[in-house]
């Protein structure tokens, strides 16, 4: 078994409505409640790094996943919304939903490609961690060629 470890150091200087810090090996940002929730709306934000981690699990799984199938691509992009409740107060992240959109060069892939974009779901790390607790959607698109 291996076991890999990630670290993060945060550091909130005041209250609710200051500003804060994040650093990780390859991250450093400001971060703050969202101004939409009544905040300084700095940096980034919790809500918004829940749907990044989800995404690039995503977004990386299925990339891998095409290559270990040889599907050969010329665009993948993810776009990726969150819905956060608020009820008598209370937040909850309810549902992520991602829209993937993967041009491949060949039409034989096709049906390979359209299993891989709803399997890399099921697969990522990020996924799996938040089954039972957050539903994640996805509303795939293949296109096969070019495209402008």
């Amino acid at each position: 078994m291996v076991e890999h470890y990630f670290h993060l150091k945060a550091d909130w200087p005041g209250n609710r409505n200051d500003i804060g810090t994040i650093q990780a090996q390859n991250l450093q940002t400001k971060i703050s409640i969202p101004l939409d929730m009544d905040g300084p709306g700095e940096g980034t934000n919790p809500d918004e790094m829940l749907l990044g981690a989800a995404t690039t699990c995503y977004i990386i799984t299925l990339a891998a996943m095409l290559e270990r199938s040889r599907i050969e691509k010329t665009s993948l992009v993810v776009e990726s919304s969150a819905v956060v409740d608020v009820t008598n107060g209370i937040f909850t992240y309810k549902k992520i939903i991602h829209r993937p959109t993967l041009v491949i060069v060949n039409e034989k892939d096709s049906k390979m490609a359209t299993r891989l974009l709803l399997k890399a779901e099921d697969t990522c790390m990020i996924s799996r961690a938040l089954r039972g607790n957050v539903e994640i959607e996805l509303e795939p698109t293949l296109f096969v060629g070019k495209v402008k």
